[in-house]
């Protein structure tokens, strides 16, 4: 049986991959802060299971909590695969560096940084008394290997869960275990995120006109064509190479 624990499946990407998969008859763990109905239904419709993780991923506590919770849930069926895709992620705050509030920050890392290394560190453990494989998708950005005026935090953030992917991947063919790892860059894709961005004042983001000229140009993918790429890298495990970062514009 394969399973699939995808975080941010309330809207965008997320919601996307994890669709997809619910109809590739995959059965999915989702985790946001919010119920996502269409995906119940998608999953009532193809006759698996779709289970619903209510969890604020920028506390670590909640993180913890939800892996106990996603482990338990594994535990009860038969689990030869599971795909981990951390997903969920947020831009704020996008600002200077020395006007970035240090709450805010601690946050931003925690979810765009701290929260995949978490469930990716026990899972990994976990996995060896369970016995099935892992495939490890970190969802990064083009932003880790660009330096964008106000986004010190995000880039950064990404960086580092590029790294660590980098690492992990290391140690997996080291230890020649079966699972697999590595981050995928879907690009600017058509998302409530893509909105907030183009409401900001070009004080805090300097390159907020370029985003709203992607908008105005339709240059931003659907997240459901970005959702079909990833899909076919997810899913060819054996072909997946450890630790590599994978980017949208070599295939579209």
């Amino acid at each position: 049986m394969k399973f699939a624990l995808i975080t941010g499946t309330s809207r965008g990407l997320g919601e996307s991959i994890a669709e997809f998969l619910l109809e590739s008859y995959v059965h999915v763990i989702g985790v946001s802060r919010t119920k996502n109905l269409g995906l119940q239904a998608k999953a009532k419709e193809y006759n698996v299971n779709y289970i619903h993780l209510t969890t604020d991923l920028t506390v670590a506590n909640e993180v913890e909590e939800m892996i106990i919770k996603a482990n338990e849930i594994l535990s009860e069926y038969e689990v030869n695969s599971l795909y981990i895709i951390n997903n969920a992620g947020m831009l704020e705050p996008m600002n200077q560096a020395k006007e970035v509030d240090s709450k805010k920050l601690i946050k931003h890392f925690q979810i765009n940084a701290l929260t995949p290394m978490m469930i990716t560190n026990n899972f990994l453990k976990l996995s060896e008394k369970a016995d099935y494989t892992l495939t490890i998708a970190n969802i990064t950005s083009g932003a880790a290997t660009k330096a964008i005026y106000g986004w010190s935090a995000y880039s950064s953030s990404k960086a580092s869960l590029n790294a660590y992917t980098q690492t992990v991947g290391i140690e997996q063919n080291v230890l020649k275990t079966y699972n697999k790892i590595f981050a995928f860059s879907p690009g600017i894709m058509d998302t409530d995120m893509q909105k907030h961005i183009r409401i900001q004042d070009k004080d805090a983001f300097i390159e907020v006109e370029n985003f709203k000229n992607y908008k105005k140009s339709n240059l931003l993918k659907d997240t459901d064509v970005v959702a079909g790429v990833f899909l076919d890298i997810l899913t060819s495990e054996s072909e997946i190479r450890n630790g590599e970062i994978y980017n949208i514009t070599d295939y579209i």
